[in-house]
């Protein structure tokens, strides 16, 4: 693991933050997380757009902007010095005074980290992850705007401790009106007679950059695809359930509360579609 923090590349073990930083005492900051494949940051522009918003959507500045970001990313990786990689970029409000007022904070803290990740057992990617039902909710956007990828991340984090509790892979989350949101660290997928649903980013989606790519594929693939409100009924009833997000890639879903999603061993439109993203991740993306 490579980590970059206050202008400096060193190993994971030995990077540290100020007790005082806002974004550990409070959760305030914004983040994403990159993948790079065979020696390529995938989507590197759409992750950047997406962190400068994020960042003006709580009012935090980018230090030295998306460029001054991306340089810092490029020299982490040169550190890390592999082609394949899990990237996890940081910007927290930086150091203040105790108590939530972020004008006590002057300048920003951003954070850089390379390393290897795996959400998943191997074994479980190939047989199809087990979820269940979360019981606490995804938080509306007048509370928590699930759009912006925040240091907050307690919900989820409830959300994933019931699934290990209830030995599964992940948890569905539910909106306040009972509607499918997403999983805990994934974007959700729904096949039904051979066309693809997503829930929107209204119904407390995130706009996953690999749930757009996947998208982008579908079409290319001459998958019909729609974007709507589901159910827990639509995953019952569905003949096949994917996730995808940078950490999960493209991730077999088995079963949702003990029930057996179609058929575990025919998964046609989800394998298309993992070749097809495979395929993009080894041809597309910004060198350094």
């Amino acid at each position: 693991m490579k980590v970059w923090i206050d202008g400096q590349i060193m190993d994971g073990a030995q990077a540290r933050i100020p007790v005082l930083d806002h974004g550990l005492l409070y959760g305030d900051g914004v983040f994403e997380g990159l993948r790079l494949y065979n020696g390529r940051v995938f989507r590197l522009e759409k992750h950047l757009q997406r962190l400068q918003t994020s960042a003006r959507a709580i009012h935090l500045q980018l230090p030295g902007g998306t460029e001054a970001i991306q340089k810092l990313l490029f020299d982490t990786l040169r550190a890390h010095g592999k082609p394949d990689a899990y990237i996890r970029l940081l910007v927290t409000r930086g150091d203040g005074a105790l108590g939530i007022d972020p004008a006590s904070c002057p300048r920003p803290r951003v954070i850089c980290i390379v390393d290897q990740v795996q959400l998943y057992p191997e074994e479980k990617l190939r047989q199809g992850l087990d979820l269940i039902t979360a019981s606490v909710r995804r938080s509306p956007s007048g509370v928590l705007e699930p759009r912006v990828p925040s240091l907050d991340y307690l919900n989820t984090v409830l959300a994933r401790v019931e699934a290990r509790r209830a030995n599964a892979d992940e948890a569905l989350l539910l909106n306040q009106s009972g509607a499918v949101a997403e999983v805990s660290a994934a974007n959700v997928f729904v096949v039904h007679d051979g066309s693809l649903y997503t829930p929107p980013t209204t119904d407390g989606a995130l706009e996953g950059i690999t749930r757009g790519a996947v998208i982008e594929l579908a079409g290319t693939l001459g998958i019909p695809f729609v974007e709507r409100t589901l159910g827990r009924v639509d995953l019952f009833g569905a003949d096949e359930v994917f996730l995808t997000g940078s950490g999960a890639r493209v991730a077999r879903v088995r079963s949702l509360d003990g029930e057996i999603i179609g058929d575990p061993d025919r998964r046609p439109v989800t394998d298309r579609l993992m070749a097809a993203f495979e395929e993009l991740t080894r041809t597309t993306g910004t060198a350094f």
